[in-house]
């Protein structure tokens, strides 16, 4: 899935059954860098936010509630688009 059409997706509140992958390029396109994976934690930092992004897939989806906390962290940080990644 293309990031923009998961972006569009999330918004209107489809957190369910989102492959990890298509939501770590979204993340990425966002400006997030991965820095490290230790187990199944992937961690994502971005210079412009003070807390690092924690995602960890479960049966090769992002969990909801990750997608739900991303959302929040990109308009509370007023993150946009950067493109890329498609």
């Amino acid at each position: 899935m293309k990031p923009e059409e998961l972006l569009r997706r999330l918004r209107a509140g489809h957190t369910a059954n989102v492959p990890f992958e298509d939501f770590c390029r979204l993340v990425e396109g966002f400006g997030f860098e991965l820095t490290r994976v230790a187990g199944s934690h992937h961690i994502y930092v971005e210079p412009r936010v003070a807390l690092a992004l924690n995602l960890q897939p479960l049966n090769g989806e992002v969990k909801g509630f990750q997608a739900k906390q991303f959302l929040k962290l990109v308009d509370r940080n007023g993150l946009e688009w950067r493109g890329g990644h498609d």
